[in-house]
């Protein structure tokens, strides 16, 4: 069972409008969309001016001069422009006030130093976790190099980090074993993206939604990505058209739903993208599974995985599910620091 199906009718939903029939990241009516998850597109901003105070020579630190920042940000822009929406890209405005709190900080005698702590605020802070790479070039016009020039620069690129991300499984129609299966495939085959653990598959009954529902298969999956959270969200709609999933009843059937429930530490209030999942932290199908393969595991803003399914209500309707391969793989917690390291 999904964290958006009829025990959670209630609530926000991961995949928000996408009840209607259409895929909320637009593929299901643009194909090529599909095809085009984990590409990065490219958001220039130039010629960001601010005085600072970076040199090796005393003088340099003590008179300073204007330095020039170019900035070419990394990401996918889909999701933010098939929607309008402000939220599912980056405000270049809020770069720009980075950068020039970066050149008026230090000093430092490199300016090599200053375009690396110029790509760390944009992946760590201004830019996270949507910038997937940075490109900086700072440019000195006033180099004394003893020799006439018209200035220097230094032009760096940076990858941000590999995200943890967990998302949830589940499957009560059709072949069910073999959508979860198909769906860790789907996952494991992207490229940037790997598996770091998997649960084992619980089985529970159908609450809410249409009677006569067969019970559910369930499993929660840790992916180390390189993936933005809207391409991981298109990542999971892949996943289930695959498997055929069709949105024709509300909280009914499902042959599969792939669910972002965190995004690394991550917080987003998109209703298309709510991170962490709203009802994650109440419902036993997702806990039970994620507490199985990382019993040490928090879920972002709730607490220990372990204390939430002690108070999920559902939590005596779960039961062993069948042996899948590549299943019950638990998490390393040594490899999971190494990942985001």
């Amino acid at each position: 069972m999904s964290p958006h199906d009829g025990r959670a009718h209630h609530g926000g939903a991961v995949h928000g409008s996408a009840v209607d029939g259409s895929a909320v990241d637009g593929s299901a009516h643009h194909g090529s969309a599909t095809a085009s998850i984990g590409r990065l597109d490219r958001i220039e901003v130039t010629g960001i001016r601010a005085w600072g105070h970076h040199g090796v020579l005393a003088a340099e630190k003590e008179i300073g001069q204007e330095f020039a920042v170019d900035v070419v940000l990394h990401l996918s822009t889909a999701a933010a422009g098939r929607t309008d929406v402000l939220s599912r890209t980056v405000n270049y405005a809020e770069v720009v006030t980075a950068v020039h709190e970066e050149i008026g900080a230090g000093p430092h005698d490199l300016v090599e130093t200053l375009a690396e702590r110029i790509a760390a605020r944009i992946l760590g802070e201004t830019g996270h976790p949507l910038v997937r790479r940075v490109g900086v070039r700072v440019h000195k016009p006033a180099a004394p190099v003893g020799l006439p020039v018209g200035g220097v620069a230094v032009a760096i690129e940076r990858d941000a980090r590999p995200v943890l991300a967990v998302l949830a499984l589940g499957s009560n129609l059709g072949d069910r074993e073999a959508h979860l299966r198909g769906a860790l495939d789907v996952l494991a085959s992207h490229p940037g993206t790997e598996i770091a653990w998997t649960s084992p598959v619980l089985e529970t009954a159908p609450v809410g939604g249409p009677d006569g529902q067969g019970a559910y298969l369930n499993a929660v999956v840790g992916v180390t990505t390189e993936l933005g959270p809207h391409d991981l969200l298109a990542l999971a709609h892949r996943a289930e058209r695959a498997a055929g999933r069709e949105r024709l009843v509300r909280w009914g059937e499902r042959t599969l739903d792939v669910d972002v429930i965190a995004y690394g530490d991550w917080r987003s209030e998109d209703p298309d993208l709510t991170v962490p999942h709203p009802r994650a932290h109440e419902r036993a199908f997702v806990l039970g599974p994620w507490h199985a393969a990382d019993p040490a595991a928090e879920l972002p803003g709730r607490g220990p995985v372990e204390a939430l399914l002690a108070r999920a209500a559902d939590r005596e309707d779960l039961r062993p599910g069948p042996a899948l391969e590549g299943f019950d793989a638990p998490a390393s917690r040594t490899g999971e620091r190494a990942a985001e390291s």
